[in-house]
């Protein structure tokens, strides 16, 4: 069994919006598409989706950035940090930026989406990868596969 040490505490690069994670990932992954590439500024960016009951932000108050479409992007107001996402109809998981949080280097990537649009430069060494993203039905199957080679 893994200890995920939990629970973990995070926040923005200038510490004025704080979260708290209380219950382990249900899946990790990296997103190559365009999009994330931009709010990122990188090659991808990384995600843990953590059940809704075991997130929160414990100071300061985050506000919508990105699109502001179906999913509601989360930064600090402040230093401007993306910090989670609340994918409409899915209120049971954020998608949290795991680099918010102390020892980010326990949530590698096990799914990789969009790489059809993926840098060729770009390796996450992710366990799936799919040209856009997996069908809704192969969540389920990928969750429990993600606590099988996560150690739990």
């Amino acid at each position: 069994m893994r200890d995920w040490k939990l629970p973990r505490e995070g926040g923005c690069r200038c510490g004025q919006v704080r979260v708290r994670v209380s219950a382990p990932p249900l899946i990790t992954m990296a997103c190559h598409c365009t999009g994330c590439q931009r709010m990122s500024a990188s090659a991808f960016s990384l995600s843990a989706a953590i059940p809704a009951e075991g997130f929160a932000v414990v100071e300061g108050e985050p506000v919508i950035g990105g699109l502001h479409g179906d999913s509601r992007h989360y930064f600090c107001p402040h230093c401007m940090t993306w910090m989670f996402t609340r994918p409409e109809g899915m209120d049971w998981f954020v998608n949290l930026r795991p680099t918010m949080l102390e020892g980010a280097e326990d949530f590698a990537p096990f799914i990789e989406t969009w790489v059809a649009e993926k840098l060729d430069f770009a390796q996450t060494r992710a366990v799936h990868s799919y040209e856009a993203l997996p069908p809704m039905d192969a969540y389920e199957g990928l969750m429990e596969a993600y606590q099988e080679w996560a150690g739990r």
